[in-house]
């Protein structure tokens, strides 16, 4: 990691500080993974700040489906970006990765989803943040209590290491099991 990434990013005028979530069950899922982070960073204004570790988990919903690779990323994007532009440049990468929509929850090539940015609240048909089912993911909460355990995803309430003590769900090794 370069000493440029160890820089944290604040939420203000100088950027705005992104958690996003990535998850991949098809072909090589570690290599798109890596893909994914490398296209974000590309974005330009959008700087990669950390990285987790890349874990195994459990399909969750539908079940008949290889186990994904998941990943979060914190990144600092530069002002005039938006969390709805944000969101349209994560879909052109997922679709660049060859994601398609066919079963809600199935399998992908790659997954790009918004946790949080900075502490903004949206509510629409196409953006909820935050994330409206991180709070209860222990393939979200444990990657990201890897890169910012402190971090209260819904400002005032409880930070990300108290919402993964809420949970059932055990971590052996890269894998991540959730008891639901």
């Amino acid at each position: 990691m370069t000493e440029d990434m160890q820089k944290g990013c604040s939420s203000g005028p100088n950027g705005h500080r992104v958690f996003l979530s990535l998850g991949s069950n098809l072909g090589d899922p570690g290599a798109n993974l890596k893909r994914g982070v490398l296209a974000v960073g590309e974005l330009s204004g959008v700087r990669i700040i950390r990285c987790s570790s890349v874990y195994r988990t459990e399909p969750q919903g539908v079940r008949n489906q290889p186990w994904f690779a998941n990943q979060v990323v914190e990144v600092c994007c530069v002002p005039g970006w938006t969390p709805e532009k944000l969101l349209q440049a994560l879909l052109d990468i997922e679709q660049s990765m060859g994601r398609t929509r066919d079963i809600r929850w199935g399998p992908r090539t790659i997954d790009i989803d918004i946790l949080m940015f900075d502490n903004q609240t949206r509510d629409s048909e196409t953006l909820q943040l935050p994330h409206p089912r991180m709070h209860n993911r222990a393939f979200v909460l444990v990657p990201l209590a890897e890169i910012a355990p402190d971090l209260c995803p819904v400002p005032g309430r409880e930070a990300v290491v108290q919402l993964l003590s809420q949970i059932s769900y055990h971590v052996q090794g890269e894998l991540i099991i959730q008891q639901e």
